[in-house]
């Protein structure tokens, strides 16, 4: 008797915490706005989105709202999927040049002989002052990783989200990444004649390690360490991502070359300020890019083809483009998009790079990147165009919440405007 008395207190408890969820769940209505869905569906031009339980729940034509809706007016406004950072270092970087820990950088050590190892979902800190600044330009998404490694690989990212809270990790262990161009040459045995030999032997490891015992007690002499070699079986195996950082047209040439002697190897090419000069190697291959579209400059030998219109020489080849500027300041990207819809890459491109391509990239596109039913509501208002630098984001949700759009920046920004002349300028508050 006393267990099926606690069995249905139990019982009633979750009842009634499911009903006053569902009572107290606020179904939102975005009405009137042009909507980019990046889907099949494509731009509607004045349109409704409905969304309950913090998911899409229909994308309509026309400003018809069903009763029981929270209306958002959005007539002359646009609306867009959440905005996906494709590479950042968000939520391991506050200041780089702090005295304190930076955990988008990484030393040696013992547990891991070539990097692969490492794993950033153990070191984000989701209170992160740059997160806010950048939920509050569109992003509620991003990939992020160490950036600095004295390592041959630089480790696992993760996917996270921008959302409010402390538990931002999305999906762990979502991508490795490696270095191949000048910089990582000089670490990793001074010649890309010594890099690329242990690149090759570090993945062979892996595939030699599917059917071997990792266990402590069996040896394992390999130039990887076991923890290595764990985390490049799933690259090796095409479950995880491997983003290559490559420039130079030979660098990446040989990243192609990697793919055909790894079939199952999912492959993406990062930077590639030279790809444009492969293109159709690299559409052929079905890699695609993750880029800075403004790079257009020679900052090295291995980056002597920069242009502004490497995006759009990529896109009309036919590759998947995406829009990243591996820093922790990703905000700036619908201005970089912007500017490669200024040089050649069509506006559904631009918009495309910052939301449905990295999401397919990763692996997230069933979740997040485009507006359809099921999906997380990860939406935002923009007042405009959201290429244009005079637009901004005016309302941001993500898994349905309308986020505070108010960030450190604007609050001293507010302090500063609005402070009392009276008074020193310490004693002014936001």
């Amino acid at each position: 008797m006393i267990r099926l008395t606690k069995l249905a207190l139990n019982t009633a408890v979750c009842l009634g915490l499911a009903i006053s969820s569902s009572v107290f769940a606020e179904n939102i209505a975005i009405v009137g706005a042009k909507i980019h869905t990046m889907s099949t569906v494509g731009t509607i031009d004045e349109g409704t989105v409905l969304i309950r339980d913090g998911r899409i729940q229909q994308i309509i034509e026309g400003t018809s709202v069903p009763s029981g809706y929270r209306q958002y007016d959005a007539k002359g406004k646009v609306v867009t999927p959440g905005l996906f950072g494709a590479l950042t270092s968000l939520g391991l970087e506050e200041v780089s040049l702090s005295a304190g820990v930076v955990d988008a950088r990484t030393h040696a050590h013992a547990v891991s002989s070539v990097g692969a190892a490492f794993d950033v979902q153990f070191a984000l800190n989701a209170d992160s002052s740059v997160i806010p600044i950048t939920r509050v330009e569109g992003f509620t998404s991003a990939a992020t990783t160490i950036t600095r490694s004295e390592n041959l690989f630089q480790g696992q990212g993760a996917i996270i989200s921008l959302a409010e809270g402390f538990d931002a990790v999305i999906k762990p262990n979502a991508f490795m990444s490696v270095s191949v161009n000048d910089g990582a040459a000089e670490d990793n045995g001074g010649s890309r004649a010594a890099m690329w030999v242990a690149l090759n032997a570090s993945l062979d490891e892996a595939t030699f390690a599917r059917g071997y015992d990792l266990s402590p007690s069996e040896a394992w002499d390999g130039l990887t360490t076991r923890e290595d070699v764990k985390a490049l079986m799933k690259v090796v195996n095409g479950d995880m991502p491997l983003l290559v950082r490559a420039d130079r047209a030979s660098d990446i040439l040989q990243v192609i070359k990697l793919k055909q002697r790894f079939s199952d190897i999912n492959l993406v090419l990062v930077n590639g300020s030279d790809a444009w000069r492969v293109a159709q190697q690299l559409a052929d291959a079905k890699v695609p890019v993750i880029l800075n579209p403004e790079n257009n400059l020679p900052g090295g030998f291995d980056q002597l083809g920069a242009t502004l219109e490497n995006a759009s020489r990529l896109f009309k080849a036919g590759v998947m483009v995406a829009i990243g500027i591996d820093t922790h300041n990703i905000r700036l990207a619908t201005q970089h998009a912007g500017n490669a819809v200024a040089n050649g890459l069509p506006h559904a491109a631009g918009l495309a790079a910052l939301t449905a391509n990295p999401a397919k990239i990763f692996g997230v596109y069933n979740e997040v990147g485009s507006l359809e039913s099921g999906k997380k509501a990860d939406v935002v208002i923009w007042s405009g165009d959201p290429l244009e630098v005079t637009q901004v984001a005016e309302q941001v949700f993500i898994n349905g919440e309308a986020v505070e759009m108010t960030s450190r920046q604007i609050k001293l920004r507010n302090r500063y405007m609005n402070r009392n002349s009276s008074k020193p300028v310490a004693y002014t508050r936001p």
